[in-house]
Order: C-alpha cells, then sequence, then structure tokens
C-alpha cells in the first residue's frame, strides 16, 4: 500500500506542535532556507503535551536542532522513523512499551535515540537495549541541549540521577510555592500539567472559564511565571511542588473515574 507523502515548508518562527502526525499520512518536512545536512532533525515523541511543547521551545532556539515531527502516541512515532532517516528520536520512557523492537527499528533508520526517563526507570535497562542519551523530566535546559549535542555528534549522554536527600534541600523555591497555593489552584496545577485547557479545566472543576483564568493569574502571581507553559515547566523542575501537583491529580483522578 502507498502512503501518500505530504510536504511542508518549516521555518524556526513557526508552532512545531502542529506538526503532529495523523494515521495513515506522512509528512515530509522541508527545512526553509537552512542546509539540511548541517541540522540535527529532531523527532520529539512523549505523551505529555505541556513537556513535549516545552522541549520543542527549548530546542527550536537553537540554531543547530530543527524538529521535524512531534509525535503523542506510539502509532505515530513509528510512523516518523519509516518515513525519516538518520534523524534523532527523543522519546518518552512511559510512551514505549517494546523497547527491543524500537531499538531495533531506530537502529535499521539509520537514527540515534534519546529516552526521557520517569524518576523510577532503570537506565541499566535502556542502555543495554541500544539507547546512545538518558535523561530525566527534571532536565534543565543546558543539560538538555548538551544531551541532544553529543549524542548528535555520535556519542553518549546519561544524566545523572538526582541525590535525592540534596534535591529536597534544593528544592525551596518548589516547597514555598506548594505551601502558598490553595487547594483549588494545585487542583488547576495538576490539570495545566496534564495539558488540559481551561475549558476543561472548568468542566472538571464544576465551574467556569473566567474562574479558572482569574484563579490562574494568582497563580502566575505566586510562582513568577507569565503563561502556562512556563507554569507546567516550572512545575515539572520543582520536585517538591510536581509531587504534589502529582498526588492532587491523581486523587482527582481516583474522583472522575
Amino acid at each position: 500500500m502507498m502512503v501518500e507523502i505530504h510536504y511542508r515548508h518549516l521555518d524556526k518562527s513557526e508552532n512545531y506542535s502542529s506538526c503532529a502526525f495523523h494515521p495513515g499520512t506522512t509528512y515530509a518536512f522541508v527545512d526553509g532556507g537552512t542546509n539540511a545536512n548541517s541540522m540535527n532533525k529532531i523527532i520529539l515523541a512523549d505523551n505529555q503535551a505541556i513537556f513535549r511543547a516545552g522541549t520543542a521551545k527549548i530546542l527550536a532556539m537553537e540554531d543547530d536542532f530543527r524538529i521535524i515531527a512531534q509525535c503523542p502516541d506510539p502509532e505515530r512515532l513509528y510512523q516518523a522513523l519509516d518515513a525519516f532517516r538518520g534523524v534523532m528520536l527523543i522519546f518518552a520512557a512511559t510512551l514505549v512499551t517494546d523497547l527491543t523492537t524500537l531499538s531495533q527499528r531506530v537502529a535499521r533508520a539509520g537514527s540515534r535515540s534519546i529516552a526521557i526517563l520517569e524518576n523510577s526507570d532503570s537506565p541499566a535497562r535502556f542502555l543495554s537495549a541500544g539507547v546512545e542519551g538518558l535523561m530525566y523530566r527534571n532536565v534543565s535546559s543546558p543539560v538538555l541541549i548538551d544531551c541532544v549535542r553529543q549524542v548528535g555528534a555520535g556519542g553518549q549522554f546519561q544524566q545523572a540521577a538526582s541525590n535525592e536527600v540534596s534535591h529536597l534541600h534544593e528544592d525551596a523555591v518548589g516547597a514555598r510555592v506548594r505551601d502558598r497555593l490553595t487547594l483549588k489552584e494545585m487542583k488547576i496545577v495538576a490539570l495545566i500539567v496534564q495539558g488540559c485547557k481551561n475549558k476543561e479545566i472548568a468542566m472538571k472543576l464544576g465551574t467556569t472559564e473566567q474562574v479558572v483564568k482569574n484563579y490562574l493569574r494568582n497563580v502566575y502571581d505566586k510562582t513568577g511565571v507569565s503563561d502556562r507553559l512556563e507554569l507546567a515547566l516550572f512545575t515539572i523542575h520543582h520536585k517538591m511542588l510536581a509531587d504534589a501537583a502529582a498526588a492532587v491529580g491523581n486523587e482527582m483522578m481516583g474522583v472522575l473515574v
């Protein structure tokens, strides 16, 4: 069966979150005025939309990176791997159940891979499968960029797992923000991290979009961020706040299901 390929022209200013693949369609993206051979061409695959958007935002600011596809699920991840060769795959560990199959398909495509690990993941499993780069969700922007560059140059990279005790001491900012947020505000933070829009948040909390916007303004003031993407990234990078938001989110899911 033939697969239709749609070519699109991309430039640095484009919102890459619009580049997700659709089932049954393969997309080829053409660099705008850039020598493609000099670029690290990247496929982002993550089921956490807000983290995927944040990663894309960071990488798109670098002149030697080009995001050619974003994939929210395994099906579109494999479509992208089949469509492009010699690329860099950055994938969430939570997205892939068969690591061996993924590594084999990455190798067949002449590509390289970087896994985004959760704190509970064992790095050994990924290293033994041939994954060249490992980083955690709390990765800072400089470390993320360094990882992609090293793996893109043919090397390997492994972010050191944070020391739990020292990390808790260092996260005074996360603890302060956590303690300043009301329960309703924490629920909104939890839903923002899950990628929910204001309308969805209002429905889940049984309120209106305007009330959600009012709460968000208070949250922005307390965290020092200016938009929902910055709020999500701020939460992810402050463990004590992230743990509190995750606990509230899990409790809400228990009520909703």
